[in-house]
C-alpha cells in the first residue's frame, strides 16, 4: 500500500516531535514543510518519519525526528541569523536551518554527502546554502556565526567551536561518552560559553572527536 507522505509528516510532527516539548512554531513549521522522504536513503524511504536513527552511509546515522526537532528549538533561530552546521549528513537538518535563518554554511568529511544533499537542497529551491566538504576538526572559517549545530557527539567540546560563536550566538552540540551523552546547548556571553543542559541521549560521535580510549593493565 503506497504512503501517505503528507500524513505520515504529520503524525510525525504531531504524535513525535510535539510531546518531545519541541513547542516553537517556526520548527514545527519547517519539520511540516520540509520533505524528509527525500533526504532519507532511498531504502529507507518508507521509514522516514519513524522514530529511528536512519542509518547512513560511513557508519553514521540521521539523527531522530525528536532530537531534530529539539536542536532546531534550541537555536532560537531569528530569519536573520547565520548559521553553521557541522556534519551535513542527509542534509535534512541543513534544510530545516535553511528555512529557519538567512545563511547556512554546512561541512562534512564525506564528499558524497556533500553532493547528493546539495543536489536535494537545489531541488527544494533552498538557495541559501554554502556546502563545503571539510574536517570540522583541522577547518577554519574565518568568521563568527550566530548559531552553530554539531550534529554528531564530542567527547569534549572542541575549543576551537568556541570561538566560532558571536556574542549572543548559541551552539548545540551533544558531548560526553556513550551510552550516556548530553545534550547542551552554549550561548556566548562575552568571553564565557553560558551551558544548558537539555537531555541525555546516544549519538554517533564526529570523526575524531570520540574519547580517547583508556587500557587498563
Amino acid at each position: 500500500m503506497p504512503i501517505d507522505f503528507e500524513q505520515a509528516r504529520h503524525a510525525m510532527v504531531e504524535q513525535q516531535v510535539r510531546p518531545w516539548e519541541v513547542l516553537d512554531p517556526r520548527v514545527l513549521d519547517a519539520l511540516s514543510a520540509i520533505a524528509r522522504e527525500d533526504y532519507v536513503p532511498a531504502r529507507h524511504r518508507k521509514l522516514a518519519f519513524a522514530d529511528l536513527a536512519l542509518p547512513l552511509e560511513h557508519g553514521e546515522h540521521m539523527f531522530k525526528p525528536v532530537l531534530e526537532g529539539r536542536l532546531l528549538q534550541a537555536l532560537d533561530l531569528k530569519p536573520e541569523d547565520d548559521v553553521l552546521e557541522i556534519g551535513t549528513g542527509s542534509g535534512f537538518i541543513t534544510a530545516c536551518l535553511a528555512r529557519l535563518a538567512r545563511a547556512v554554511t554546512s561541512i562534512d568529511l564525506h564528499a558524497d554527502f556533500i553532493e547528493r544533499a546539495g543536489a536535494q537542497l537545489a531541488r527544494a529551491g533552498l538557495g541559501n546554502v554554502r556546502l563545503e566538504q571539510a574536517d570540522a576538526l583541522a577547518w577554519n572559517p574565518g568568521r563568527q556565526f550566530d548559531a552553530i549545530a554539531v550534529t554528531g557527539a564530542c567527547a569534549t567540546l572542541p575549543e576551537a567551536f568556541g570561538g566560532w560563536l558571536r556574542e549572543g550566538g548559541r551552539l548545540f552540540v551533544i558531548l560526553g561518552e556513550s551510552p550516556a551523552q548530553e545534550a547542551v546547548c552554549f550561548t556566548r556571553r562575552g568571553e564565557a560559553l553560558v551551558r544548558e543542559s537539555l537531555f541525555e541521549t546516544d549519538v554517533d560521535y564526529l570523526r575524531g572527536a570520540a574519547p580517547v580510549a583508556r587500557f587498563a593493565l
